[in-house]
Parts: C-alpha cells; structure tokens; sequence
C-alpha cells in the first residue's frame, strides 16, 4: 500500500508517502504565498525522491479544512488531479484531527488555526483523541474561555495563530501517525470532495452585508 498525504489548508505545506506503513519522504515547508506556485512542484519531487511514480500511489488522503480558503482549494486540485489519472478515490480528514492526532499531549488538545480578525477555527479533543467540542469558528476570546472551563490541564496546537498564550505547542504533523489513523476510513469520489470552511468567505460575508 503506498499513500500520498497531502495538507495545504495553512500557509505551510505539508505532504508524505507511507509505503508499506513506513514514511519514505515528506515535505514540511513554509511557503506563504507562494503555495500555489511551488507546491505541486514539491509533491512531485516528493514522489520521485521515494523512487515512484504517481501510478503506484493506491490511496490519497487529503485535508479539506478548515483553514485558508486558498490553501484548501490548491490541495483539493492536486489530490483530485492525481485521483482522476489513477481511477481512485480520495479520503478527506479535518485539518483540526490532524493536529489532534499529531499531538501525544497528556490531557486535553485545542488545535486552533488562525481566521484573522481576532477569529481562529477550533475543536477540543481529549487525551484520546475524542472530539469534545465540534470543530467551529469562534473568536479566540471564546476559544480562551472554553478552555479555561476545561476540568484537566490543556494545551493549544498551532503552527500559526493570533492567540496570544503560554500554553501553546508548535503544530508538528506526525503524518505516519495521521496516515495510519485514517487508513482504513472509506474514500470518496473526486467529485464528491468538498472545502470545509466553516465560516463564509470575505466575498459571501460583503453580499450578506456582514
């Protein structure tokens, strides 16, 4: 079993390849605003630096959101590029699980991605990994709040934030981990996978008149 996972939902890049339950190559990149250029380019590279091909990929898995609305999208476009050439279909998981997942913090886990505005996306989830609070949008003076509620010790995920906290440990995806967290979850036709933003964009927000 060889799987691609890709991640772009933040200003970072991050892909692997797990052959055989064993990570041969990823990328862990800052790459801002120029993720739509130079990030296709790094998957490739990726893939050829594990000595394969795209034709040997047999499972994607992608991250669909919530985060940057640009970043989802790119990496949306490539896993649904690679899943048309191979035939295959693709799995999504939430950008906030993965940070969850990633993290072997002994208590509760606040992954929170940065909204701008005083706003960030979050969850909480347990030692476990256990959702307790449903992934939303929320100012961070909420997020704050709820976490201070919290009945056991806790710490804030995030490799990009407005938050300003103590209790904050640098998002680092373990993306073996992620992988085979997900491995067995069932995978989806391209054309059924779909951002989740969980707020409306700046465009929707000014038509509403927000």
């Amino acid at each position: 079993m060889i799987t691609l996972y890709l991640d772009t939902t933040s200003s970072f890049l991050y892909a692997g390849i797990i052959k055989d339950n064993k990570l041969v190559s990823e990328v862990k990149e800052h790459l801002g605003k120029d993720l739509s250029v130079y990030t296709l380019d790094r998957v490739s590279k990726m893939i050829e630096e594990a000595n394969l091909t795209p034709k040997d990929i047999n499972k994607i898995i992608v991250v669909n959101g919530p985060g940057s609305f640009t970043g989802i999208r790119i990496g949306i476009t490539i896993a649904k590029t690679y899943a048309w050439a191979l035939g295959t279909k693709i799995t999504t998981i939430s950008s906030l699980d993965a940070m969850a997942v990633s993290s072997s913090f002994d208590g509760y886990k606040i992954p929170v991605i940065d909204a701008r505005r005083d706003s960030s996306y979050f969850g909480i989830y347990d030692k476990d990994n256990n959702l307790v609070e449903e992934n939303r949008y929320a100012s961070n003076e909420e997020i704050i709040e709820k976490a201070n509620k919290l009945d056991d010790k806790y710490t804030l995920i995030s490799n990009e934030t407005s938050i300003e906290y103590q209790n904050i440990e640098k998002y680092n995806p373990d993306i073996l981990k992620i992988v085979n967290k997900y491995i067995d979850k069932k995978g989806i036709n391209p054309h059924g996978v779909n951002p989740i933003y969980l707020k409306s964009t700046e465009a929707e927000e000014k038509a509403n008149g927000n």
